[in-house]
């Protein structure tokens, strides 16, 4: 069982830094006045794989608490 939550545990902790990334970048872009063509693209792309990230953690998470219960 505690395989089980060190396994999700380090996987959420992954997930928190990947969205964290995306976020930061996403930042960047926003405080640009002007976003070229591949910026926006990247700006498109990064939204839906924070998104993604995000369902991932919350699912984990509760994966998480019906492990412990």
């Amino acid at each position: 069982m505690d395989e089980i939550q060190d396994s999700l545990s380090e996987e959420l902790n992954r997930l928190h830094t990947e969205h964290s990334r995306y976020a930061q970048r996403l930042e960047e872009l926003i405080r640009k006045p002007y976003l070229s063509v591949e910026e926006q693209l990247e700006e498109v792309r990064l939204k839906k794989l924070k998104l993604h990230a995000k369902d991932l953690i919350y699912a984990l998470e509760r994966r998480t608490v019906a492990a412990v219960a």
